[in-house]
Order: structure tokens, then C-alpha cells, then sequence
């Protein structure tokens, strides 16, 4: 069985290549309204909500634990970020513990967590890996990390993964195309690398890393070809029949100068090393090559 915490961009993806491999599929949500669509496409869904131990309570045994749970900066919930990550996190972990210790027994799930290289902060453009120091800048790389923390220092952190993903990307997600379209500039420095990995890669990703992962273990998921900013949108506005791009400086308190602040290149030596990812779309060109096309 496989038990998924978020079922938002990723997770359902996630949630579809378990279920078409024969798995069974536990999808915890704390939308009423949504958990009944999951359960009209054939999944079994628990409504719970990860910032609220009570409603945690009886988790089904599973062999696998996604954690995949975003933020929703624009939900009416006065919950922090961190909250929702670290504290998400932990609670979900004693939950699966009280379940494991009410079934004597039952396997230790492995836990994977979906975090984000925002953890690493600025490199001034040189190349990080997962033993680079983590210094974030932003409060969803720190959120991000305090959680990692959260798992590591936990007994079920023994057997976790932690997957930091760079920005993803797919059908329905690429920003600025409207933008190029309408020959709007681009706030944010021309030559700053862009860090990115298919949604459908990463998603496969997660099922490579279930198979063949000895934890515990953190690999960084990108697809390890970043091109500048200039070249990647200069791609993108070539495929959308678009306007070639222009940039301008962004204001200095905006969260685009945050994201420029942290000029890095993410190395993915280690998960195809020791994973051996075959990535359906190995650089950008590709990936939204076909994103355009459909």
C-alpha cells in the first residue's frame, strides 16, 4: 500500500503511477471536496489535515509514505509555512508511529519528502550537490529545511529519502509565458542559471528512488543541464511564436530578487549514479518542446 500526504502538481502523478502499476493507492487530503473526486477516479482517500494530530489518528500501514504537501500562499489558513513543513512533518511521523505501535509488526514505511533546493541558498553561480552546506535565503527553502530536520532527528528518519527538487515544471506550469507573449520584460537578471526538472520525471523519480534507495539517503532532482535565464526564455518565446526577451532589474524587496539572489547550478551525479534516472526530457529544450506542442 501507498500512503500520499499532498496530492497537488506532483503528488497526483505520483498517486496515477502507483495506481496503474497495481498498487493500492491511500491519498490523505484535508478537502472533503476533493478527497470525493480522488475517490471517484479509484483511490482510497482520508480526510486529515497534516497541521491537526487528532485527525491523524488510524493511518493504514503502508510500505511507502509520500510526503509531497505544498504551501498555499493564497489559502485563508493562518498557518506559517513552517507550520505546514516542519510541523506537517513531525505530526505525520508520530501518527505513522502510534499506527506502527498499535500493529506489532507491520514494516517500517519508507518516507520520502519532497523538499527543494531552495535549501542551498546563493552559490555565486558555482555547482552544489547534497553535500554542499545548506544556507537558504528564502523562508520556503528554510521551511523546507527545519523539515528535513524534523525527519532526520526522528526514529522513522532512519528509513527516509529526502528528494530536494529543483523548480518544476510541465503542462499548465510555465511561467512567463503569457508574459513573453505580450513582450512584457522579465524582472530578474538575464544570466542567472534556472535550476529545473520535468514534473513527469520527477514523478518517475519517485518510484526509481522506492526501488533501488538504500536510506537513508537525499538526492537532489534536477535535470543537471540549468541554462542561463536569457537562453531558456529566449527557447521558450522561440517555440510560442513570442517577442525574443528583454529583462530589467527586479525591485529589490520582490520575491523575484529573492529567487535571483540564489544564483546556483544543481548537480544530479549522485541520483543517476546510484539510482540510474533515465529522464524523458534530459534539459529544458525538450520539456517544453513538447509542453508547446501539446
Amino acid at each position: 500500500m501507498k500512503l500520499l500526504f499532498g496530492c497537488g502538481y506532483l503528488g497526483w502523478r505520483v498517486a496515477r503511477l502507483w495506481r496503474d502499476a497495481g498498487d493500492e493507492v491511500v491519498v490523505v487530503t484535508r478537502d472533503e471536496a476533493k478527497a470525493e473526486q480522488l475517490r471517484s477516479d479509484g483511490f482510497r482517500a482520508l480526510t486529515a489535515d497534516v497541521c491537526e494530530p487528532a485527525t491523524l489518528r488510524d493511518l493504514p500501514p503502508a510500505e511507502t509514505v509520500l510526503y509531497a504537501v505544498g504551501f498555499d500562499r493564497r489559502s485563508a489558513t493562518t498557518r506559517s509555512i513552517g507550520e505546514v513543513y516542519a510541523g506537517g512533518v513531525g505530526n505525520v511521523l508520530d501518527a505513522l508511529s502510534a499506527a506502527a505501535s498499535a500493529q506489532p509488526g507491520s514494516p517500517t514505511p519508507l518516507f520520502i519528502y519532497i523538499s527543494s533546493t531552495g535549501v542551498y541558498g546563493d552559490a555565486v553561480g558555482d555547482w552544489v550537490d547534497e553535500d554542499s552546506p545548506c544556507r537558504p535565503l528564502r523562508e520556503g527553502g528554510k521551511a523546507c529545511l527545519a523539515a528535513e530536520e524534523v525527519l532526520a532527528a526522528h526514529p522513522l528518519g532512519a528509513d527516509s529519502v529526502v528528494l530536494r527538487l529543483a523548480g518544476i515544471y510541465g503542462p499548465g506550469r510555465i511561467p512567463r509565458a503569457d508574459a513573453l507573449r505580450r513582450g512584457e520584460p522579465i524582472d530578474a537578471p538575464a544570466d542567472g542559471y534556472l535550476n529545473l526538472i520535468h514534473v513527469d520525471d520527477a514523478a518517475h523519480t519517485v518510484l526509481a528512488v522506492e526501488r533501488g534507495v538504500a536510506p537513508p539517503r537525499t538526492y537532489c532532482v534536477a535535470d543537471g543541464r540549468p541554462p542561463f535565464r536569457r537562453e531558456y526564455y529566449a527557447e521558450l518565446a522561440r517555440l510560442l511564436g513570442a517577442p525574443a526577451p528583454t529583462f530589467v532589474e527586479p525591485t529589490a524587496d520582490s520575491p523575484a530578487a529573492a529567487r535571483a539572489a540564489a544564483d546556483k547550478r544543481i548537480s544530479n551525479a549522485r541520483l543517476l549514479r546510484e539510482i540510474g534516472v533515465d529522464f524523458q526530457y534530459p534539459s529544458y529544450r525538450e520539456g517544453l518542446a513538447a509542453i508547446v506542442r501539446a
